[in-house]
């Protein structure tokens, strides 16, 4: 409560301020709107010259007319007992000119009529400069209407606060008693932070026994309090016929639903469907979200649910809605229904199987809405590491024989596992607007023309016995046809290619669809779904304009080229024709999309060829044409001044000079040129956009210099080719942020990279030696040189990349959020590591005055892993994951899964696996762990799942700013420094300074190049520390 008087006082009324200022609060009632205007008149009503307070204004208008509470109003203000009006005009006139030189407050409290605020407060003008005048309403439209300035929305209580004044209720003080703890929270739960509630609940339980609350807690979820009930269905009560119906449909079947998607059925239901929703929000009976979620409080809910049980409160079936399974079932079982029944809504579980009459429906004439859920398996899903195949399908509603009735009302239908191979015969739905069928047993659903004016949608996915659709011609306002994995659909009506209406058609996973119109005409089309349509040979010719299709989807398809047609589809933005394996020339009318943005191809393996006006499409974004036989681009790819993202990944055909070819454009000489690197300048215009290229597994064995001129690439994936070098002018990539080099069998040596890489990805690179980086070299966050078996590390090299590292962990200081890690080859944890032991724990005490102090960093953990047996990729069921944690006082920090494979080979060494991790890592609270008089627990666990897998040995070492502050001074040339402990043996515990170190004596013999490499891991740690101090050690 206090923080809402604050805000009212502080961000609202504005006390102090000229001017006369109106407020509104709103809320649905019992939101203590009246409880948060008595406490602002408490606080501030003195400050003001005259003040007054009128309360249950809407009650009093009704019992005493607007007369007298204008004579109370000025009663208040005057201090007068006697006041006389004789009608509202001249109490009108008399508040007027009384108070307009006046600084008052006034609070008129429930006010649900315009007349109320023109008798009693309708200008400004009326009150003198400073006035406040504050207004408590449940319709926030009213608040508008009557020119209120400001307006405050009463909120829910959160948990805490909920409790608290529960209790003040229930115990009289501030919290539970120990024994009712649990029920306490449960009616707070129950109440959803409505005060009213709580109010009214906690009173009713003082005194209780815990039987009667428990018993209490039971009946409150088979009828609502009346106390509770009576106050919320005063907003029900003014609402006008369709708001009430509007209101009982959200209640019962529609709370939680996307109103955008339900706005056909609503609509079918509801004449004024906007206006009357405006009406629910502005009483604050609904609510809309963000996200166009219909929302109602819970204790709303229950009230219209308690109206449409107080219809028939013995028999179900003369209720107008039925939603409960329990109710549900015994109407349908036991035949109860009756005329009055306008919807059914039932969700089964899963293991029932209920056997009904065919004339369960018979008598409900008037029924308009039936949703029949059942709870079943999906197409497929994995359980652990098996992936279980569909389980047959079976509606959990059993009838002996086919249905005899459904009513011609009915404007929704959604019966998923419907058990029959039709529709009723005398079923003419004229006024249906959804029909969902998923996982029916529907062969045809009609004969011939239906006419089916209002239907907007028709989903029956999942049908695996559906044929053909029939004529839907009579259907010409039908929005969608979702027909998803109709496995047994060979055919789809002609009619469907005229629906000038249709914005969705979805045939994903129709695997015999064979026959689809043979021209379409669908203007309103955006949504056109044929992926693994896997017999579809050819695709539909295009009349008029289709220019609403943002994206067209035919992955998977027998598709052999597209028609000349396709140049219609003007808005096409993306065209996906990925494993179209009979695809073997794409059609030059596709050149014509000036729209396009994506292009995929990949996996068009008959594919060799691409139009040779490709460039035509000057919009393209993204172009895939891996693992398709093409040898090179057309000379028009130039004229692509927006492509972003070129994938050639698995393009086999594209040897050492076809891939030369690949970016043979127009050179030009230049004879003076400042450019250092060279005299060519590389006139690649649209590739001058290009930030992501994918050559990987292309069987190059050279890359050109002419790569360096892919100014603005930010990731290059080079991975599983033959070549030995990459070329010199790769430095001149600056953007480069991504390297992948993996499976590179060949590759020898790395040139000097652009500064600011983010990563280096060259796993199983196993001929590589040499590294070539600048001094100066600005490393990113990773380094994974795992498999690396021959990269030697003599006098120099070793310098640079030590230097890397250490520029790689300052760099993170600029990118706290970048991981860092560096994998290379070794068997040995680095002298550094001032605590090791073998396996895959260590265990440090530290003072935790150290850890509490400010010139704490972080941590760096180290551990040594080795794969005993090689498991080829395509062999492992999942990936190896070498996880670890580190725990403070027992409680998990800092946790994280790292992926781990033999991808590129057999891993035939140990291997150093090294992070540094700043305090911001930490979890919060992690300080409230701390005891600063006692020591601190920090262990470090390293579990690794695979096959044939092993953590060998770990280490950790804490860090603190005083450990690199010479560091930082380093120049990057050196090659020789040593960091210094900040705390001593002496900070620790006795049983620390015995154990602060094991290490391993493991008897298997080191890698010969890789013992240990103290500079490598000292400057890599040392720059990971730097980050950890914030900015200003960045500058």
């Amino acid at each position: 409560m206090d923080s809402c008087v604050e805000e009212m006082l502080h961000s609202y009324i504005g006390e102090g301020l000229g001017g006369v200022r109106f407020v509104g609060i709103c809320g649905m009632g019992g939101m203590g709107k009246t409880t948060l205007a008595h406490e602002i008149y408490r606080r501030i009503s003195g400050n003001f010259e005259a003040r007054s307070f009128i309360a249950n204004i809407r009650e009093e208008t009704k019992n005493q007319g607007l007369v007298s509470l204008q004579k109370q109003l000025l009663s208040n203000i005057l201090m007068e007992s006697e006041i006389y009006i004789g009608d509202v005009c001249e109490g009108i006139n008399v508040i007027r000119n009384t108070l307009c030189n006046k600084n008052v407050f006034i609070i008129l409290d429930d006010v649900d009529g315009d007349e109320q605020l023109e008798a009693l407060a309708r200008k400004n003008d009326w009150f003198g400069p400073g006035s406040r005048i504050i207004v408590t309403s449940r319709d926030r439209h009213l608040l508008i209407r009557c020119g209120v300035d400001y307006i405050y929305t009463a909120k829910e209580l959160n948990n805490d606060d909920a409790l608290r004044l529960f209790s003040w209720r229930a115990f009289h003080k501030p919290h539970s008693e120990e024994n009712y703890v649990n029920l306490s929270k449960d009616f707070v739960n129950y109440a959803k932070g409505l005060p009213l509630a709580l109010k009214v609940l906690g009173s009713s339980l003082f005194a209780k026994g815990k039987n009667e609350w428990e018993s209490a807690l039971y009946k409150l979820k088979k009828e609502p309090n009346r106390k509770i009930l009576d106050i919320l269905l005063i907003s029900f009560d003014g609402l006008t016929n369709s708001e009430k119906e509007l209101f009982l449909d959200i209640a019962c079947f529609f709370k939680g639903k996307n109103k955008d998607c339900i706005r056909d059925i609503l609509e079918s239901f509801c004449c004024y469907l906007d206006y009357n929703i405006s009406v629910l929000m502005d009483k604050s009976l609904i609510t809309i979200n963000d996200h166009g979620t219909l929302w109602m409080h819970d204790l709303l809910q229950d009230m219209g649910q308690e109206i449409i049980r107080r219809e028939s409160p013995k028999e179900p079936g003369g209720r107008s809605r039925l939603w409960i399974y329990d109710d549900v079932i015994h109407v349908l079982k036991n035949n109860t229904g009756t005329e009055v029944v306008e919807g059914i809504m039932l969700n089964m579980p899963i293991q029932e199987v209920e056997h009904l009459s065919a004339e369960v429906f018979s008598k409900m004439k008037i029924l308009r809405l039936l949703i029949i859920g059942n709870m079943i398996l999906p197409k497929g899903f994995i359980y652990g590491t098996v992936k279980v195949p569909k389980v047959p399908i079976r509606g959990n509603v059993q009838l002996p024989k086919d249905l005899s009735y459904l009513s011609d009302e009915l404007r929704i239908i959604e019966w998923h596992g419907y058990p029959f191979k039709s529709m009723p015969t005398s079923f003419q739905p004229n006024k249906l607007v959804e029909l969902k069928m998923h996982y029916s047993h529907i062969i045809q659903l009609w004969k011939g023309i239906m006419i089916l004016d209002a239907l907007k949608l028709m989903d029956l996915s999942d049908s695996q016995y559906l044929i053909e659709i029939p004529d839907l011609s009579g259907s010409p306002k039908l929005k969608q046809l979702i027909l998803r994995h109709c496995t047994r659909l060979y055919k789809i009506h002609t009619s469907v290619g005229d629906l000038k209406q249709l914005i969705r058609l979805d045939l994903n996973g129709c695997k015999c669809l064979k026959i689809l119109p043979h021209k379409i005409s669908l203007e309103a089309l955006e949504i056109f779904d044929l992926s693994g349509c896997s017999r579809l040979n050819k695709f539909p010719e295009i009349e008029g304009n289709m220019s609403r299709l943002p994206i067209l989807c035919l992955n998977k398809t027998a598709i052999k080229d597209l028609p000349l047609s396709v140049e219609h589809l003007t808005g096409l933005i993306e065209l996906d024709l990925r494993d179209c394996k009979n695809l073997s020339s794409l059609s030059n009318a596709c050149c014509c999309l000036m729209s396009l943005k994506i292009l995929t191809l990949s996996g068009c393996s008959k594919l060799d060829t691409l139009p040779k006006n490709l460039g035509n499409i000057e919009g393209l974004e993204e172009l895939d044409v891996s693992g398709t036989a093409i040898t090179g681009l057309p000379l028009s790819v130039v004229h692509l001044k927006n492509l972003k993202i070129l994938s050639l990944r698995r393009c086999v055909g594209l040897s050492s000079k076809s891939f030369n070819k690949l970016f043979s454009f127009p050179l030009m000489q230049q004879k003076r040129s400042p450019d250092p690197m060279g005299k060519l300048e590389f006139s690649l215009q649209g590739l001058w956009s290009l930030t992501k290229l994918d050559l990987s597994y292309c069987n190059i064995q050279m890359i050109p210099d002419v790569l360096g001129s892919l100014s603005s690439l930010e990731e290059l994936n080079l991975k599983g080719n033959n070549f030995v070098y990459l070329p010199e002018s790769i430095i001149q990539l600056s953007n480069l942020g991504v390297l992948y080099l993996g499976g590179c069998t060949q590759l020898k040596m790395l040139p000097k990279l652009p500064l600011n890489m983010g990563l280096i990805h060259a796993p199983g690179c196993t001929s590589l030696e040499t590294l070539s980086f600048s001094p100066e070299y600005d490393f990113g966050p990773g380094i994974n040189l795992l498999n690396c078996v021959k990269l030697s590390y003599n006098q120099g090299k070793g310098d640079l990349l030590s230097t890397i590292l250490r520029h790689c962990i300052i760099t993170r200081c600029y990118n706290p959020n970048w991981f860092t890690y560096l994998t290379i080859p070794g068997s040995e944890i680095p002298n550094w590591f001032r605590h090791q032991n073998v396996g895959g724990s260590v265990n440090l005490q530290v003072p935790s005055h150290l850890l509490l102090n400010s010139k704490f960093l972080g941590i760096t953990v180290c551990a040594v892993y080795i794969f005993h047996q090689y498991h080829p990729l395509h062999q492992m069921i999942y990936t190896v994951d070498l996880y670890f944690s580190i725990k403070i006082n027992g409680d998990t920090s800092i946790g994280m899964p790292i992926s781990l494979s033999e991808e590129f080979g057999k891993i035939e060494s140990y291997h150093l696996w090294l992070e540094y991790f700043p305090i911001t890592y930490f979890r919060s609270p992690w300080k409230e762990e701390l005891d600063a008089n006692e020591f601190t627990q920090i262990g470090v666990t390293f579990e690794i799942s695979g096959p044939s897998s092993e953590v060998t040995k770990c280490g950790a070492r804490l860090i603190f700013k005083e450990e690199i502050e010479d560091l930082k001074q380093t120049k990057p040339r050196s090659s020789s420094y040593t960091l210094t402990p900040y705390y001593k043996d002496d900070d620790l515990g006795d049983s620390e300074k015995d154990t602060k170190i094991k290490k391993s004596r493991d008897d298997e013999p080191p890698h010969p190049k890789w013992t240990e490499h103290p500079n490598l891991i000292e400057n890599w740690i040392g720059n990971s520390c730097i980050q950890g101090e914030g900015d200003s050690d960045c500058e």
